[in-house]
């Protein structure tokens, strides 16, 4: 690799390099949630948000969705923000994600398929 002759260059390997890290241990699953851990999100409580994810996943039985950490997904007025990706259906970003939401978004997101409206900051690629 060359030298880095930009901040914009440099953003667009940051962002490569965060997609391919999240693509990794994917295979047969049907969804995916992100969890922005930038130093924004982790003052803003999201390592709390992170443990009530994966532990409501569990509690539920929940094997065929990934849970991985991301940087700053740049909307740190509403963090902690997450990012729920299910087969067939299109990202959702929900945000101010304390660990009872979190709760609330594994119960009516992942497992009834219903969107937690009340928590949508983003809908589509961030």
């Amino acid at each position: 690799m060359g030298k880095v002759k930009s901040l914009e260059e440099l953003m667009k390997i940051k962002e490569q390099a965060l997609k391919d890290l999240q693509l990794r241990g994917e295979t047969g699953k049907r969804g995916k949630i992100t969890v922005a851990m930038g130093t924004c999100g982790i003052a803003a409580g999201a390592k709390e948000t992170l443990k009530a994810i994966v532990e409501a996943l569990n509690e539920h039985g929940v094997n065929d969705v990934t849970v991985v950490q991301s940087g700053c997904m740049g909307l740190c007025e509403v963090e902690p923000t997450v990012e729920v990706r299910l087969e067939g259906q299109e990202p959702v970003v929900y945000g101010r994600v304390t660990p009872e939401n979190a709760r609330r978004i594994v119960k009516m997101h992942i497992l009834e398929g219903r969107v937690v409206e009340d928590l949508v900051v983003k809908r589509g690629e961030v």
